[in-house]
C-alpha cells in the first residue's frame, strides 16, 4: 500500500484512508438507484416508451452505474492516486434522459432505440476526452481559468452541497403534492400549523428529516472539533439509526421492509440485452450532422468544467494545490474522468464526472488514491448489496453534505473582495452554482463576467487567448444551442 499510493508522504494512513473512501461512497451512494430512475424513468410514460423492456432496460443502466463507477475510481486511484471519487454525473444524466427523449421522438423510434443511440453521444465525448487528456489539452483548460475564479469555485461548491442538502436530497412527497423541501416549506412556513396543512400527511416525516438532519450535523461538528477521524461517517450513522427508529416510532413504517423482497442476483442478463454495447449510431445520425456535432460539444462543456471545478476546489480544500491553484497529476485525474465516461458508454450510462460529494472524504482524512480505491471497490459491491445501500436515510447523507459545504465556504478569505475583478465573478458564481445546480455552468458566467470586466477596464491583454476562447464557447453554449 505504501508504495503505490505513497501514504506517508501525503500524511495519511490505510485506516483513514478507508474510512474516507466509506464516507464518500455513503454521501455519493444515492447515485445507484436514482441514475438508472432518472434515465430510464424518464422513458416510461414518453410516447413509444420502453414497454416490457423497461425492467430490463433499468437493471442495465443500474449495472452499468456501479460498474463504469468503479472502472472511473481503480483509475483515479492507480492513475492520479487521488481521493476523488465518479459516477454518472447528476444534472447530466438528467438532461441525457430528455436528450433520449427528443432523439426517439425526432427518428421515430422506442425510448429504448434512444438510448441506445443516446449512448453513442456518451462514447463520442469520451473518446474525445481521452485524446485531449493525453495531449494536456484539458490541463491547459484548467491553467486558463484565472485564479480569482478558482479561488471561487471551492465556495460556490459549498453552498451548492449545502442547497443539496437542505432542499433536493430530503424532498418529502405526500397527498397534497410535492416534493417538500427542508427550507422552503419547512424553515420557510410561518408556523407549524400552516406547515403541518400545506404539507399534509407528509408533515410528520419532514419533522422527523429535520430532526434526523440537524442531530447528525452537530454530532458530526462536535466530534470533528474534538478531532475524532472519521467523524462525518460516525455522523451519518448516528443520523441513520435516529430516523430507523423515528420511522418506526413515529411514521409506523419498516424501513428495512424492502430487504425482504430484494433481489441480490446482478442482473447482467438485462444489461447484456439492453445496453452494453449497443450503439445504435444509424438512429442518433438520422437527427443530422450538426445537431449530432452540437450534442456532443454541448456534453463536452458541461462535463469538462463540472469535472475541472470540481477537482480544483475540493483539492484547493485539502491543500492539494500549489500557490498558483494548480494540483499535480491533474492529467491523469482528467484521464481517469474520460476512461470512466467511455466505460458508462460501453455499459450503458450517461457521462461518468467527478463527484463533488468527493469532499466529505476529502474533510474525513483521504488525501490518496487509497480512498478513491476503497469507495470503487464499495460500487463493485453494490453489484450484490444494492438493497443495504438503499436504506441509507437521504437526512444523513444531507448532514455530511451540509457540513462539508458549510467548511468549504473557508476557501472565501482568499478572495480579494476590495478587487472588482475577482469579487464579481465569484459572487456570480456563489449565487449560480447552487440556482442552476451545475458548476459548469457557474464557471462559464464566472469567466465571461471576467473576461468582460478586463476588457471593458482597459485590461484585454491580461486575458489568455485560450480564455477568451473559453468565455465565447460558454456565450455560445448560453445563447444560440437549445
Amino acid at each position: 500500500m505504501e508504495k503505490i499510493f505513497k501514504l506517508k508522504e501525503n500524511g495519511t494512513t490505510v485506516r483513514t484512508e478507508i474510512v474516507a473512501g466509506l464516507t464518500t461512497f455513503m454521501t455519493m451512494a444515492y447515485i445507484i438507484a436514482l441514475n438508472p430512475n432518472l434515465i430510464v424513468g424518464f422513458g416510461q410514460g414518453a410516447a413509444g416508451g420502453f414497454g416490457p423492456d423497461g425492467t430490463a432496460a433499468w437493471n442495465g443502466v443500474f449495472l452499468a452505474t456501479c460498474l463504469a463507477s468503479a472502472i472511473a475510481m481503480f483509475c483515479m486511484a492507480f492513475l492520479a492516486n487521488k481521493p476523488f471519487c465518479l459516477a454518472p454525473g447528476m444534472g447530466l444524466n438528467s438532461f441525457f434522459a430528455i436528450v433520449i427523449a427528443q432523439i426517439a421522438g425526432a427518428a421515430g423510434c422506442s425510448y429504448l432505440a434512444g438510448l441506445q443511440a443516446g449512448m453513442c453521444i456518451i462514447l463520442i465525448e469520451g473518446i474525445v476526452f481521452i485524446v485531449l487528456s493525453i495531449f494536456n489539452i484539458r490541463e491547459k483548460i484548467v491553467d486558463a481559468i484565472p485564479l480569482g475564479v478558482r479561488l471561487g469555485i471551492a465556495p460556490a461548491i459549498g453552498l451548492m452541497l449545502m442547497n443539496i442538502g437542505f432542499g433536493s436530497n430530503a424532498g418529502v412527497y405526500s397527498e397534497t403534492g410535492g416534493p417538500f423541501f427542508v427550507m422552503r416549506d419547512f424553515f420557510g412556513a410561518l408556523t407549524a400549523s400552516s406547515a403541518q396543512s400545506t404539507m399534509g400527511s407528509g408533515y410528520p416525516q419532514m419533522v422527523l428529516q429535520v430532526v434526523t438532519t440537524f442531530i447528525g450535523l452537530f454530532v458530526i461538528v462536535l466530534l470533528a472539533k474534538k478531532g475524532i477521524k472519521g467523524a462525518v461517517l460516525i455522523g451519518m450513522l448516528a443520523a441513520s439509526v435516529i430516523y430507523w427508529i423515528g420511522s418506526f416510532a413515529f411514521l409506523s413504517t419498516n424501513p428495512f421492509e424492502s430487504l425482504a423482497t430484494a433481489n441480490w442476483l446482478p442482473p447482467f442478463g438485462d444489461m447484456a440485452q439492453t445496453t452494453l454495447f449497443k450503439f445504435d449510431f444509424a438512429t442518433l445520425f438520422k437527427l443530422g450532422w450538426f445537431t449530432v456535432v452540437t450534442l456532443v460539444i454541448t456534453f463536452c462543456m458541461i462535463d469538462m468544467f463540472d469535472t475541472i471545478g470540481t477537482l480544483v476546489g475540493t483539492a484547493s480544500r485539502a491543500g492539494m494545490v500549489d500557490k498558483d491553484g494548480n494540483m499535480p497529476n491533474m492529467r491523469e485525474a482528467l484521464l481517469s474522468d474520460a476512461i470512466g465516461t467511455v466505460a458508462g458508454a460501453c455499459t450503458g450510462t450517461s457521462t461518468v464526472t467527478t463527484f463533488v460529494e468527493s469532499a466529505s472524504g476529502v474533510e474525513a482524512g483521504g488525501r490518496t488514491g487509497l480512498t478513491a480505491l476503497t469507495c470503487g471497490v464499495l460500487f463493485l459491491a453494490c453489484i450484490f448489496i444494492a438493497p443495504i445501500a438503499a436504506i441509507i436515510p437521504a437526512p444523513a447523507t444531507s448532514a455530511a453534505l451540509i457540513y462539508v459545504g458549510v467548511l468549504m465556504l473557508q476557501g472565501l478569505k482568499n478572495v480579494k473582495f476590495d478587487d472588482m475583478d475577482q469579487m464579481v465573478p465569484v459572487a456570480l458564481m456563489l449565487i449560480a452554482m447552487p440556482i442552476s445546480s451545475s458548476i459548469g455552468h457557474a464557471i462559464g458566467l464566472g469567466l465571461i463576467s471576467y473576461t468582460v470586466i478586463k476588457v471593458f477596464s482597459g485590461k484585454a491583454k491580461d486575458v489568455s487567448v485560450l480564455t477568451y476562447v473559453i468565455s465565447a464557447l460558454f456565450l455560445i453554449k448560453f445563447f444560440l444551442i437549445v
